[in-house]
């Protein structure tokens, strides 16, 4: 994925519509935050074994997919916005998950770093 062709097809698709004006932090923030929520919806009151079959129904699929691009895209602008390498940053917190969450200590629990008792 070229994460950077991405963000200059957006930024000109929102320049050829003179969207830049709306495209500030906050409101990308809103609207990603928005875009989050219709994703989280699709998934309110499911079981567990129902969001794990989401693949065998097609059309609750495409909805989630369509959702899941809206917020990727979203998150793309606002890193586009205010120059954040997003790639880069994703890599630097997996990295720092990877100290923080150590297998020996995270392993088969879903505790925070913070509320362990070796910190």
């Amino acid at each position: 994925m070229d994460i950077q062709k991405i963000q200059a097809d957006l930024a000109q698709f929102a320049a050829e519509r003179d969207w830049d004006k709306f495209h500030s932090p906050k409101n990308l923030t809103m609207a990603l935050a928005g875009e989050a929520g219709e994703l989280v919806a699709l998934f309110q009151w499911m079981s567990e074994d129902e969001s794990a079959n989401i693949p065998a129904n097609s059309h609750k699929h495409a909805r989630i997919r369509e959702e899941m691009a809206d917020v990727f895209i979203y998150l793309a602008q606002l890193a586009y916005v205010l120059d954040v390498d997003i790639e880069q940053t994703v890599n630097d917190k997996i990295a720092d998950n990877v100290k923080r969450y150590p297998i020996e200590l995270s392993k088969g629990n879903a505790l925070k770093y913070t509320e362990r008792n070796d910190i």
